[in-house]
């Protein structure tokens, strides 16, 4: 049975050249080939002997999740529908911007977290994805966009907000994050890599030990009895004790602010009152304030709010002294904007259970 070695970091790769009776460098040229350059044929890594391109064909193999689907929007966004076995697909976006392109990668296929106004928590949840299925998506996107052995790189940023909550695949989410910055692989700088929570606090101090990125919290509500309707994790990890671990993990993130994602709900969450709570809420949090139009979905009750209620909001937020901005919605039209993530999904019987304790795998 041949090794994926797609999902292997360095270390792990030193150990797997060892085992062919190879020098640890072989490690570093296997990253830049894999990864630098998208290369998934042995025999185009021209820097190593024919013998041992000829025994990596035979152990190994280089391979991320089949294209299911792959879409453009009318804006330039693009989709792709992956297949991850057993029934389950996860979706990847690319969005692309004048000075940057960002891809928005999935963790997990479906997400337990359930929040009530989310295409992906309404698809309930199967498990967590592997390192391979992670980076994959990375890997895949840049040879879909025409990335060759020499070409400039079309993502330069990627957010960890795709399918399902990333600190719930904590070990699996870090370890690709890692190969993301490591310099003779994608070699992103922690600012340019971001991870969006739902508000798991445990991973949150865990992730700043570990891997420090950015960070964004989908906060959504100015107090805890709205969060804990919109956001269920919220009954187990309040307000209080989330603001106060994001400022534990500004002390060792690589900006100095955190982003809060606030999606705009008609009549739910967006009057000026709430604004008000919530420019109290954060004032002790170095924060930006990202205010997301809701994306609607087949079968949700919310509605987005309107250009007015939006623009006041911020106005609101702005009037306090924060740094407040709406999102620009894009890939709506191939439901790809935010929110709107849904993939395909068995086996849903295992969404009841916490995300604390899924397995990585």
């Amino acid at each position: 049975m041949t090794v994926n070695l797609i999902g292997l970091d360095q270390e792990a790769l030193r150990g797997f050249c060892a085992g062919l009776g190879e020098k640890p460098y072989r490690a570093r040229q296997l990253l830049r080939w894999i990864h630098h350059a998208g290369v998934d044929d042995f025999s185009a890594m021209t820097d190593m002997s024919r013998v041992l391109r000829e025994r990596l064909a035979q152990s190994a193999s280089i391979g991320a999740p089949r294209v299911l689907h792959d879409t453009t929007a009318a804006d330039g966004t693009r989709k792709w529908l992956l297949d991850v076995g057993t029934g389950n697909a996860i979706e990847t976006v690319f969005i692309p911007e004048t000075n940057r392109g960002t891809l928005c990668i999935s963790s997990q296929a479906g997400c337990a977290l359930e929040c009530s106004f989310c295409s992906t928590g309404k698809q309930g949840f199967n498990r967590n994805l592997t390192v391979e299925e992670i980076i994959g998506q990375l890997w895949l996107a840049n040879r879909s966009l025409g990335r060759g052995v020499t070409e400039e790189r079309p993502i330069s940023n990627v957010v960890m907000m795709g399918m399902g909550e990333p600190l719930a695949n904590f070990e699996n989410v870090v370890a690709a994050m890692r190969l993301m910055l490591d310099d003779s692989a994608y070699g992103l700088s922690r600012r340019r890599v971001t991870l969006s929570t739902a508000g798991l606090v445990p991973g949150i101090d865990r992730l700043g030990d570990a891997c420090p990125v950015a960070l964004a919290v989908s906060l959504h509500a100015p107090n805890d009895a709205l969060r804990d309707e919109l956001v269920p994790i919220n009954r187990k990890y309040p307000i209080r004790e989330l603001l106060a671990a994001c400022l534990r993990y500004l002390s060792k993130a690589p900006r100095d602010f955190v982003t809060f994602e606030y999606v705009m709900l008609e009549g739910v969450n967006d009057s000026a009152d709430q604004a008000r709570e919530l420019a109290a809420l954060v004032r002790e949090v170095p924060c930006k304030i990202n205010l997301i139009p809701f994306n609607p979905f087949p079968g949700v009750g919310y509605r987005r709010s309107g250009p007015e209620a939006i623009a006041r909001f911020r106005d609101v937020l702005m009037q306090a002294g924060l740094v407040a901005t709406v999102r620009k919605t894009r890939g709506d039209d191939i439901a790809a904007a935010c929110g709107q993530l849904a993939g395909r999904v068995q086996d849903r019987t295992r969404r009841t259970r916490s995300p604390q304790q899924e397995p990585s795998r």
